[in-house]
């Protein structure tokens, strides 16, 4: 094993030790204030479920891993970043990450996808009414569609320039400026306007790391094209910049970058001297990978001339300094920040990402749930309108059944009656009797259709009954109909039909007919604010009276009349929310016979049941 193997082996494993040791040996906790900015966002973007900080935060991220050069980072970031702005809607959000996402991904030369980004970025512009943003995502898409036309994409470069000159958007300028440099050292056509470097660099003022980039990638050019003095030139000249003198840890890697163009134009006496100058300065402030990088350049330039001697004893100084370098290096420090940082984004991501699952199943769960609930309410809601139809069917069809339901009584005696005037050749009465049983039948079953019928039709339907009734017993009673002439002159009026008439009967078979003469029936209608009051009144034996008239016959047989109308007014009320009342009674003190009492509502249209 040579010298430089061992002293290799060393090397690596001392550093690895110092990357181990306490965590006093990181003394300065320093990090860029916009990556600790945009890691606080992300972070309570996470914490507290907030898309528009997290997607802010990642964008965030995304730019600080692009100023550091870490394309790859950078990219991830601005593609979470997107994905969450565009899940929020936000054409303004969509439209920066795009363009932002299409220029890092033409650093990595993923020219298809900056294509497709570049598009996006472009129909959100135009959707935020952002004029100047359309014109330099347009530019960058012609450019990109015309890879291999040097003068074409030259001059979308030079109007995306001009644009951002015009508009005063630093970026634009730059990143334009970044693309020409990069242009040029592809296609070895370098771009007018890199030689006025001083004009361009103007823009980079508080772009530091743009700044460095972009002198790079100008003094590439100039070595691309040999010209080793306007590289030393535009090398030195970066040396200068404020930002530079700042920083020694970039002055260390820029004096190192102008001695690679000495060793390139093999002039090593002056190479050596700067890469002496870049180690010391690394040594002396802590810098263990500008340190190490001098070493290297300056062993391959001694085994290179066969100094051998000088190369050993660079590596026993390098080796000897290397603890107290790494006391001072702050860079350790901030790549351990940087590492626990983004491991504790990892976390926070894995965390939403299982809360999120969990609410996804949670909330499945609930929406499978609560479906079947509704589904379970809308079989039980359908259940109860079929047993409510039901219902109501039922009901409607008792009461077709009890309105056409007639007494047998009447029926039968009426033919008896039209019997005994045929055998007692009365041929003119048996003839007008008959004529009034079927006009009554007719009217009888022309109301037993419906429900609530005409006040006047029930009326005629009465009359023509009582007349028929005395006529079978003309010396027994006489009759009278008094109606009130506010329900005379209505005529759109309707009440319940054969209601009335089962009481007139009941007066007439077992009140009326059992006494010799002078009987008397009085049906009387009167309006009381909206009822209608009906009085039935007779002066018969009376209803106790009656029952003891009773044959052993008829008392086997439960008369249907007023049981049918009973159960005919408690269906109407259930089936229509009406309130009909009906009382039957004696009458009081010494006056014999019966008063009926029926209360009905006014109603001027036919119901329909709920």
């Amino acid at each position: 094993m040579n010298h430089r193997a061992f002293i290799k082996i060393c090397f690596a494993v001392l550093l690895f030790f110092y990357n181990s040791i306490d965590a006093r040996l990181y003394a300065q906790e320093k990090t860029k204030e916009s990556y600790k900015k945009a890691s606080r966002k992300v972070e309570t973007g996470l914490q507290n479920n907030n898309r528009d900080t997290l997607a802010q935060g990642y964008f965030d991220l995304g730019e600080s891993y692009y100023q550091k050069g870490d394309f790859a980072k950078s990219e991830t970031y601005y593609q979470k970043a997107k994905a969450l702005f565009e899940k929020l809607g936000d054409a303004e959000g969509i439209a920066k990450s795009s363009r932002a996402l299409a220029i890092v991904q033409e650093d990595q030369h993923k020219d298809k996808e900056a294509l497709n980004n570049y598009n996006i970025a472009q129909e959100n512009n135009v959707k935020t009414g952002d004029s100047n943003s359309t014109l330099l995502n347009r530019n960058d898409i012609g450019r990109l569609l015309k890879p291999d036309s040097i003068k074409v994409q030259q001059k979308y470069l030079l109007d995306n320039i001009n644009l951002g000159i015009k508009n005063r958007d630093t970026n634009a300028i730059i990143t334009n400026y970044l693309r020409a440099a990069d242009m040029g050292l592809t296609n070895k056509a370098p771009f007018t306007t890199l030689s006025n470097y001083d004009h361009v660099n103007s823009y980079f003022k508080n772009k530091p790391e743009q700044a460095l980039r972009y002198n790079q990638m100008v003094t590439n050019n100039y070595l691309q094209e040999k010209n080793y003095s306007k590289a030393i030139e535009t090398k030195k000249q970066v040396l200068n910049e404020g930002f530079v003198q700042g920083s020694t840890q970039i002055q260390a890697s820029e004096i190192t970058s102008l001695a690679d163009i000495y060793i390139q134009k093999k002039e090593d006496s002056t190479a050596i001297r700067l890469l002496n100058e870049s180690y010391i300065l690394s040594v002396k402030n802590g810098h263990t990978l500008e340190a190490k990088k001098c070493i290297e350049k300056l062993d391959s330039i001694f085994q290179s001339t066969g100094k051998k001697d000088k190369s050993l004893q660079l590596y026993k100084n390098f080796l000897s300094a290397l603890p107290g370098i790494i006391v001072k290096d702050s860079s350790l420090t901030d790549n351990r920040i940087v590492a626990e940082t983004e491991n504790k984004i990892k976390t926070l991501e894995t965390e939403k990402a299982l809360k999120d699952a969990l609410i996804r199943k949670k909330n499945i769960f609930n929406y499978w749930l609560i479906a079947s609930v509704l589904i379970l309410l809308l079989l039980m809601t359908i259940i109860l309108f079929i047993l409510k139809k039901l219902k109501t069917n039922n009901k409607k069809i008792a009461l077709q059944s009890l309105r056409r339901e007639m007494n047998p009584h009447f029926i039968f005696n009426s033919l008896n009656s039209i019997n005994q005037f045929i055998a007692n050749n009365n041929e003119l009465e048996a003839n007008q009797y008959l004529t009034k049983f079927s006009t009554l039948m007719r009217r009888v079953m022309e109301n037993s259709k419906e429900d609530f019928v005409l006040f006047s039709k029930e009326m005629e339907l009465l009359q023509n009954y009582l007349e028929l009734e005395r006529s079978r017993f003309p010396d027994k009673f006489n009759f009278k109909i008094d109606i009130d002439d506010a329900l005379y002159a209505d005529e759109q009026l309707y009440i319940p039909g054969m209601l009335i008439q089962p009481h007139l009967e009941n007066a007439i078979w077992h009140g009326l007919r059992y006494i010799e003469s002078g009987g008397y029936l009085k049906l009387s209608f009167k309006k009381v604010q909206q009822s209608i009051n009906i009085s039935i009144e007779d002066n018969g034996i009376g209803i106790a009276e009656s029952k003891k008239l009773k044959t052993a016959n008829q008392k086997q047989r439960s008369g249907r009349g007023i049981s049918n109308t009973m159960e005919r007014i408690k269906i109407l009320n259930e089936l229509y929310k009406q309130h009909i009342i009906c009382v039957v009674e004696d009458k009081s003190g010494q006056e014999k016979g019966v008063i009926v009492k029926l209360t009905v509502p006014v109603l001027k249209n036919i119901l329909h049941e709920d």
